[in-house]
C-alpha cells in the first residue's frame, strides 16, 4: 500500500462520504472512488458498504482505518523528529492538555531548567486528546497524559500522580450540598447532561450534552446550568464561586503520566523524564 492510498482511505472512512472526502483532499471524486476500489481489489476485501445514500465501514475497513492512522502518524513522526534532530538549536517539545496538571507542569519546568545541560522546553497547550496525537505524529517529544482518558499503548510511560474525581455542578443545584455522588447519579442528571468532547477525527458523538472543546468553555456552560462534568480533583483551582464540587468516590481515579516514544534516544527527553519522576 502507498501512503497516498492510506490518506485517501482515511479521508473517506472519517467522512463516510466520497464528495466530502474529495473536497477535503482537494481532488475530484471519480479518481478517489477508483483509488478506493483499486485498494479493495489489491487487498481482496471489501472496505466500505456502499448504499444509495450512505456508506459504512466493514469490519475490514475499521481495522484498516486504525492501522492507517498509526502508519500515517509514524511517517509524520519520522519527518518531524528527523528535522528536530538536525536543528541548530536543541530543545524538547512537551505536549499537555491546557489547564490539566498545572501545578505539576510548573514544578517540572522549573526543576528541569535547573538541571545541568537543560535545553529549552517548548510547551504545547492543547485540547483533550491532542497531546496523545502530537506525541504519536512526532510533533511532540514527550507528553503529560492522563489514564484512563488517553490511550498509552505504544508509549513508554512513568506514573507521576494519581487523584480522585469530583462532580462539578452549578452553585445552588439541589445536589450541590450532598457529601458525595455516585457516577450513576451523575449520569442520571437529565437537567445537566454530560459534555461531548471531540473524537479523533474532530466529530462529536450523538447525545444531549453540549459540544465542548476545552475546560474554559465547559466550566462556563456548567455555571450557566447547561451541563455538569466529572473531572480530576486538581481542576478545582479553575473553578469560581458559581460552581459546586461534590466527590464521586466510585469514579475511576485519574493518573497523570509522562509519556515518550519507546525508541527515543534523546538525552534531553531522558533528563526531563527523570526530573518528572523525582517530583
Amino acid at each position: 500500500m502507498e501512503t497516498r492510498e492510506l490518506r485517501y482511505f482515511v479521508a473517506v472512512a472519517e467522512e463516510l462520504h466520497f464528495g466530502r472526502a474529495a473536497q477535503r483532499l482537494a481532488m475530484a471524486q471519480p479518481p478517489l472512488s477508483r483509488a478506493i476500489q483499486q485498494l479493495e481489489r489489491r487487498l481482496g476485501v471489501v472496505l466500505l458498504h456502499r448504499g444509495t445514500r450512505t456508506i459504512a465501514l466493514t469490519e475490514a475497513g475499521s481495522v484498516l482505518l486504525q492501522e492507517a492512522r498509526t502508519a500515517l502518524d509514524a511517517i509524520q513522526a519520522a519527518e518531524h523528529r528527523t528535522r528536530r534532530a538536525g536543528a541548530d538549536q536543541p530543545g524538547v517539545v512537551l505536549a499537555t492538555k491546557a489547564g490539566a496538571s498545572r501545578e505539576l507542569l510548573s514544578k517540572l519546568l522549573h526543576a528541569y531548567a535547573a538541571e545541568p545541560g537543560a535545553v529549552p522546553v517548548e510547551v504545547m497547550l492543547c485540547g483533550p486528546g491532542q497531546p496523545e496525537s502530537l506525541l504519536r505524529n512526532g510533533r511532540a517529544d514527550a507528553a503529560l497524559l492522563h489514564r484512563p482518558y488517553d490511550t498509552l499503548a505504544g508509549f513508554d510511560t512513568e506514573d507521576l500522580h494519581t487523584e480522585h474525581q469530583v462532580a462539578v455542578l452549578p452553585a445552588g443545584h439541589p445536589l450541590a450540598d450532598r457529601p458525595h455522588l455516585s457516577i450513576a447519579e451523575v449520569y442520571a442528571l437529565t437537567d445537566l447532561p454530560l459534555p461531548r468532547w471531540p473524537r479523533h477525527d474532530g466529530s462529536y458523538a450523538d447525545g444531549p450534552g453540549p459540544q465542548v472543546r476545552d475546560h474554559t468553555q465547559l466550566f462556563q456552560l456548567i455555571a450557566l446550568g447547561r451541563a455538569c462534568a466529572v473531572v480530576p480533583e486538581s481542576l478545582r483551582t479553575q473553578l469560581r464561586d458559581d460552581h459546586a464540587i461534590v466527590p464521586v468516590p466510585d469514579a475511576p481515579a485519574v493518573t497523570t503520566v509522562i509519556a515518550w516514544p519507546p525508541h527515543s534516544r534523546s538525552k534531553a527527553v531522558a533528563d526531563l523524564v527523570q526530573t518528572a519522576t523525582r517530583l
